[in-house]
């Protein structure tokens, strides 16, 4: 499946959910969900198995609220075996190859003075998505189908201010399509503060269909009492999916916020989900 094909199912997701938030936690048949989509009940059904994996049906659980909670008791991960791989370190992190590396301290404090980035465009699984890297790597994706696009450009570009930005998305090609195809060496170049590093550092242990807490965050990193600072971090995490800030839940169970829309936030937990059982019933 192309990414573009990708992009469009996703888009078909998008407007799925926001039928499925308008009844109410009521589900809604394939045929009434087809219909509101404007799409046959077997196309809509070819939609989703290319996409997800499981029915309608099967998905609409994954995409109630109350599912987070499900994941909490069922698939929660407590990063014990977080620190196998460190900064500068390789190894296979979650489902992705990611090879990565941090800024130091003073060259995040200088905002990215004498730093070039390359920016892009490219559909991905989860919308349009805004990729932007330097010579070593990725330093920020972010989705923009809740935000817009100019919002999407104006977030990721004033965390480095100082930083010079060249759109260029044919140097960013390669490392795009290793990321979203899940495949090859896909080098990240992390740039934040010492503390949110180990924040993303955290974040990149969880396995995917899993989640974890903020609380549980804090404990790994070393700051039990700093839950809220944590949760400051994962909001500013500037690498969307491929630092999974999305399997980060509140201890009760609620989804938290998300950075790029709480919509896209569902749609990622609820793609993992399905792909973890899909995995697990092959």
């Amino acid at each position: 499946m192309t990414r573009q094909e990708d992009s469009y199912h996703y888009n078909v997701i998008r407007r799925a959910i926001e039928h499925i938030d308008a009844t109410d936690g009521e589900p809604l048949s394939l045929e009434t969900l087809a219909a509101k989509m404007d799409m046959s009940p077997a196309h809509f059904q070819r939609v989703f198995s290319r996409w997800v994996g499981v029915s309608p049906k099967r998905y609409q659980q994954f995409l109630t609220l109350g599912h987070a909670k499900t994941l909490l008791q069922d698939r929660f991960s407590t990063l014990q075996t977080s620190h196998s791989v460190g900064l500068s370190g390789q190894g296979r992190l979650h489902d992705l190859f990611l090879r990565w590396e941090a800024m130091s301290p003073g060259a995040y404090a200088a905002g990215g003075d004498g730093l070039t980035i390359n920016w892009g465009w490219f559909d991905s699984p989860f919308g349009p998505a805004l990729v932007m890297g330097t010579d070593r790597g990725i330093c920020g994706l972010g989705f923009a189908s809740e935000t817009g696009p100019q919002v999407a450009m104006a977030d990721l570009k004033s965390r480095w201010p100082n930083a010079i930005f060249r759109e260029d998305p044919e140097t960013l090609a390669p490392w795009v399509d290793q990321a979203f195809n899940q495949r090859g060496m896909t080098p990240l170049h992390l740039i934040g503060a010492p503390f949110q590093i180990k924040v993303w550092e955290a974040l990149l242990s969880i396995p995917s269909g899993h989640v974890t807490t903020y609380s549980q965050i804090a404990e790994t990193i070393g700051s039990p009492r700093a839950v809220r600072a944590v949760g400051t971090a994962v909001g500013r995490n500037p690498v969307s999916w491929l630092i999974p800030c999305h399997r980060a839940l509140r201890k009760s169970g609620a989804l938290g916020g998300y950075h790029w829309g709480l919509p896209v936030k569902r749609a990622l937990l609820a793609w993992e989900s399905a792909q973890t059982e899909d995995v697990a019933s092959a």
